[in-house]
Order: C-alpha cells, then structure tokens, then sequence
C-alpha cells in the first residue's frame, strides 16, 4: 500500500491543529485521529449543494452561503447547478485551507474559487451570518463533523440557540438553513424546529457511488 504522506498542517483558531495527508492521488484532512474529510468520499458534500440548490430552482438569481470550504466538493457542486446570476459566498476560517487548495489541491479545485460568481471571505462563518439580515437564501453548513463543535469549540455557537436564530435572521423568507453532519443528532433536530424551522432530515451516502457510510443533511426551512 502506498504509504501517507504529511504535506501540511494547520492550527484551527481556537481549536486543534489539522493534518493535510496525500496517498497516491487522494488526499486527506485529519483532526488527531479523526479523518474530517478526504477526497475519496464526497457524495454527502455533493448531495449538500445539489439538494439545497433544487430548493431554489425556482429563484432567478439566488445567494448562497456556504460555511466551510473544506475540499471544496460543496462549492464545485452549488456551481455546477446554478446559473450565472447566482451568487455565491464562501467563509472559510482556516487560512491554510485555501493555500492548499491553490497549492497541492489545485488539481481537485478545479478553478472553483476563482469563479466570478464566488466571493471568498477567509474568517468565521459564524461573524458572516451575525452582520447579515434577509441576504441569504440558502445558508450551507459543514465546518465540522456535525452540530457538537468538533474542530473547535467555537461551532457550538452556530448550532445553538442563538446561533440559529443568526441564521434565521440571516435568511430571507423561505430560505433554506442546510447543515451537514457525520452522524443523526435527534436533540439538534428538535431545536431546529424550536428556532422556527421546518425541518427535513435526509441521510445520504458518503461516496457518489451510493456507497459508504450513512451521514445526515439537515434541510431546515424559515417559517414566517
């Protein structure tokens, strides 16, 4: 087996440090032990954007928010089903993340973030939505491994109470809150409703063959 070589690190603000490993052709993302992402299981990054931007069909010239540019499979998707007056803006708060997708990555990139539909925002996500009222009609969420705050305890601050009701406020009616996540949270489900969501959770496959383990993508949709 080729052996996995370290290429990168990074310190999450506030949290731990990130390890960005090659093996061939594929690369991956680790926190300590824990394997955040890797470019050989994107389908649940895929489904994240294409589902949300079905919610939009509808919309002549939708703005998206997607938190976490991680290896930009959520990006690379949302443009790929949009149209040219689409909006899309990226939040990403680790530095090194965009340095290697412009660096070793730049092949996976696929020139995403240089499209002119993109604004790039390198800081958290979390202060994006707090300074926005009625911008958004869709809010995408991936910065961790779902709504426990793994990477850094900061996230917590998206998936509470108060953090949702940023994101609502953020939202435009009949926006769209979508929020990936590694694994079923029923607690989280609730709250999403509590915050004044409809909500509709959809478990997909980890790889776009249909194949892998099961993760969970939250469509919480603003009432009122």
């Amino acid at each position: 087996m080729t052996p996995m070589e370290l290429i990168g690190t990074a310190q999450v603000p506030g949290g731990q440090e990130l390890r960005l490993f090659r093996r061939g052709r594929d690369f991956m993302i680790l926190l300590d032990r824990n394997e955040l992402m890797s470019s050989r299981m994107s389908g649940s990054e895929e489904a994240l954007a294409v589902m949300s931007c079905a919610r939009l069909a509808q919309l002549p010239a939708p703005h998206m928010l997607i938190g976490g540019y991680g290896m930009g499979f959520t990006l690379r998707s949302a443009l790929a089903a949009l149209g040219a007056d689409a909006q899309v803006t990226v939040a990403e708060l680790v530095p090194e993340i965009i340095e290697w997708a412009r660096g070793p990555m730049v092949d996976l990139a696929a020139g995403c973030l240089d499209d002119p539909r993109v604004r790039l925002i390198e800081g958290d996500v979390v202060g994006v939505i707090a300074e926005a009222t009625g911008t958004y009609d869709a809010i995408l969420l991936d910065v961790d491994n779902g709504p426990d705050g793994l990477t850094r305890n900061g996230n917590d601050r998206l998936y509470s109470m108060k953090g949702l009701a940023a994101a609502k406020a953020a939202l435009k009616p009949g926006g769209i809150l979508a929020v990936w996540s590694a694994a079923p949270d029923n607690v989280f489900a609730k709250r999403l409703s509590a915050a004044g969501f409809s909500v509709e959770e959809i478990a997909v496959r980890a790889r776009s063959n249909g194949k892998g383990p099961r993760h969970v993508i939250w469509f919480a949709t603003k009432r009122g």
